[in-house]
């Protein structure tokens, strides 16, 4: 995500130094795991590829989606953006047709999404691309073979976006009760998927495998492990409960590098009640005290996280949305009340740009397919 060792002082001093405002204390860095073969697409340690995600209007830089992202930043390492089986389903309006989202703009209650937009302009050329790919309701089908067809259809377009590299999260956050995914089902599908994209030749994906990032202990997360020869990143989601995920440690247990695959400013209620049931407090960026808090209460211990764990860390996404504005989460306790769009507050901007553009972070103003190893 090539091991360089460097010394424990060298590695605390290099972080203070780009980072003056984030406290790193010297036994939270973890000292070099034996040296081991990288991952597909993985850099060196210390390097952290930039996602950003996760749809039209976040992203912006398009002639019709001009005010996200890419209309305000210099371009990021790569893009997040999703598709999935669940052909038939109905979600807030939308009937699912199966790969939505790739060749045309579909919206299933998360705002516009068509990838072929994006890798149709300029502005997203030579970044790498991360897809969510779900499969709820339909894991047990995926698994049997009954979606075989329309799976060979998605790997022959991936197949075609070669020499880009894509990460492919196959049922992202799997152990989530909202996605009610079949343990034994789940582990077949992402098996499945693999296999096939091998046999069709398929060699610009890399497999990533993505928890919920919350209440999983180790043995939960073991226990729903496809293995070690079709995973190829582990992954996790850096959300209000971002403490209680042992999804870096188990990576590192694994010999695997870890993508923070999505992340989003997102404070826990003070009212243990509330919080229990997922409710946050009200964080909008645009608010300057809400930024402030935002900053201290989850930024922080965002990038924190990247800068405590170089040997591991090695992509992040941020979800750059209102989440205010698409209906999926208008009764989403953890998200209804949350617009993430850094470019709203000045303070927040330049702060997220200090650091992102610094040598850590793998963006668009590198080679990525370079630094990637992409053949």
């Amino acid at each position: 995500m090539k091991y360089a060792f460097i010394s424990l002082f060298l590695i605390t001093f290099l972080l203070t130094a780009c980072n003056p405002g984030l406290e790193v204390a010297t036994s939270d860095v973890p000292t070099q795991t034996p040296e081991r073969k990288l991952a597909k697409f993985e850099p060196a340690d210390g390097k952290c590829i930039l996602f950003v995600g996760q749809e039209l209007e976040a992203l912006g830089g398009l002639e019709d989606y001009a005010d996200g992202y890419y209309d305000h930043f210099p371009a990021p390492g790569g893009f997040t953006m999703y598709t999935g089986i669940s052909t038939g389903d109905n979600s807030f309006g939308h009937t699912m047709v199966g790969l939505d989202g790739i060749w045309k703009t579909h919206d299933w209650g998360d705002g516009p999404n068509n990838i072929s937009l994006q890798l149709a302009d300029e502005d997203f050329a030579d970044q790498a691309l991360a897809i969510g790919f779900w499969m709820v309701n339909h894991e047990k089908d995926i698994a049997k073979g009954g979606f075989d067809n329309t799976l060979r259809r998605f790997g022959n377009w991936l197949k075609e976006l070669a020499p880009r590299p894509v990460f492919l999260r196959i049922g992202y956050e799997f152990a989530g009760p909202w996605n009610n995914y079949d343990q034994k089902a789940y582990k077949k599908a992402f098996r499945r998927i693999h296999e096939m994209y091998d046999t069709m030749g398929v060699t610009n994906v890399a497999y990533v495998w993505q928890s919920h990032g919350a209440d999983e202990p180790m043995e939960v997360l073991e226990a729903w492990y496809p293995g070690d020869d079709v995973v190829d990143w582990c992954s996790y989601s850096f959300f209000n409960r971002h403490k209680e995920a042992n999804m870096v440690e188990f990576a590192r247990k694994k010999g695997k590098p870890c993508f923070i695959a999505e992340a989003t400013p997102t404070i826990s209620h003070p009212d243990p009640a509330r919080a229990s049931q997922g409710k946050t407090r009200q964080t909008m960026l645009g608010d300057a005290e809400q930024a402030e808090e935002a900053w201290e209460l989850w930024f922080k211990p965002f990038f924190k996280a990247i800068h405590d764990n170089p040997d591991v860390v090695k992509a992040v996404s941020y979800i750059n949305a209102n989440w205010t504005s698409h209906r999926m989460w208008d009764d989403n306790p953890t998200f209804q009340e949350v617009d993430a769009r850094l470019q709203i507050n000045p303070m927040i901007k330049e702060r997220w740009l200090k650091e992102v553009t610094t040598d850590r972070y793998i963006t668009g103003k590198d080679d990525v397919y370079g630094i990637l190893r992409v053949e």
